[in-house]
C-alpha cells in the first residue's frame, strides 16, 4: 500500500515539475500560502492512507462509495464557511445519498449492529478519507486559488509523497510488487493517477462549489469490476443502493444550475 501511494505520488510530482519547466512556470509558492499548502499536503497523505485501510477492511466499492461522499461534505463546508449560502434544493439530494448509502452498505435496522461490527471500522475509514478530501478541495478552490493549478498540484502531491515515503521506510511497509500482473497494476495505478489529479485540481477552481459534485460513476464501475474480476457479490438492493448515492451527489452537483 504504502509503495504505491508513494510510486503515483511522486510520478504526478514529476510529471507536473517537466511541464512547468517546459511551460516556464515559476516554482515560486507566496509565504502566505506555504502553510495551507502543507496542510493540503498532509491531508492527501492522509487521505490515500485512511482509503486504503478501509479497502482493506471492506470491499473496494463499499469503501469508494463511502468515500464519494466528499463532495457533500464540501457543500456543507462552503456553507459553514460563508462561501455559499445554503439553498433548500439541496437537501433532498443530500438525503438522498444517505439513504442510498445505507441501502449500498446493507444496514438493516433489525441487524445494525451485528453488520456495524463487521464492516464499522472499514466504513470510519473510508469516511476519514472523504473528510480529508473535503478539506483539500475547500483548501484547493479558495485558500490555494492564486497559485497556478499546476503548481498547486505538484507541491500537494510532492508533499504526500514525501510523508508516505517517510512513514512507510520507518514502518517498513514499502514492498514492490512481486510478479508481472503487480508491476502491470502499479503502472495503470500511477497512470490513471496523475492523470485524474491534475485533471482535478485544475478544475475545481473554476466551477461552482457545489458543482463538484458532478456525475460520477467510479463506484458503480468499480462494483461491475470486482463482481467480473474478483468474484465479489452483492444485492440487488446493494445496487440499487450505490445507484442511488451516486444519483443523489450527481443531483446535488446540477441543483444549483
Amino acid at each position: 500500500m504504502a509503495a504505491a501511494v508513494a510510486v503515483r505520488a511522486t510520478s504526478t510530482t514529476l510529471v507536473l515539475l517537466l511541464v512547468m519547466r517546459l511551460q516556464g512556470i515559476a516554482l515560486a509558492v507566496p509565504r502566505a500560502l506555504r502553510s495551507r499548502l502543507a496542510l493540503a499536503g498532509i491531508l492527501i497523505a492522509s487521505q490515500s492512507y485512511c482509503l486504503y485501510s478501509a479497502v482493506a477492511i471492506i470491499p473496494p466499492a463499499l469503501a469508494l462509495l463511502v468515500f464519494q461522499t466528499s463532495p457533500v461534505f464540501y457543500v456543507l463546508l462552503t456553507w459553514a464557511l460563508g462561501k455559499e449560502a445554503p439553498r433548500w434544493n439541496a437537501l433532498p439530494p443530500m438525503l438522498l445519498t444517505l439513504v442510498g448509502l445505507a441501502f449500498a452498505l446493507n444496514l438493516p435496522l433489525d441487524q445494525l449492529a451485528a453488520r456495524w461490527n463487521e464492516i464499522g471500522a472499514g466504513v470510519l475509514w473510508a469516511l476519514a478519507s472523504s473528510l480529508s478530501m473535503t478539506v483539500v478541495y475547500y483548501l484547493n478552490a479558495n485558500a490555494l486559488k492564486p497559485l497556478d493549478g499546476r503548481l498547486r498540484t505538484g507541491m500537494m502531491t510532492a508533499i504526500a509523497a514525501v510523508l508516505v515515503f517517510g512513514g512507510g521506510a520507518a514502518a517498513g511497509a514499502h514492498a514492490l510488487p512481486a510478479d508481472g500482473i503487480g508491476w502491470i497494476g502499479l503502472v495503470l495505478l500511477t497512470a490513471f493517477y496523475c492523470v485524474a489529479m491534475i485533471t482535478l485540481f485544475y478544475t475545481i477552481p473554476r466551477v461552482p462549489a457545489a458543482s463538484t459534485a458532478a456525475l460520477n460513476f467510479e463506484p458503480i464501475a468499480l462494483l461491475v469490476l470486482a463482481w467480473v474480476l474478483l468474484g465479489h457479490t452483492v444485492t440487488p438492493l446493494q445496487i440499487v443502493g450505490a445507484l442511488l448515492t451516486v444519483g443523489g451527489i450527481a443531483w446535488l452537483g446540477i441543483s444549483k444550475k
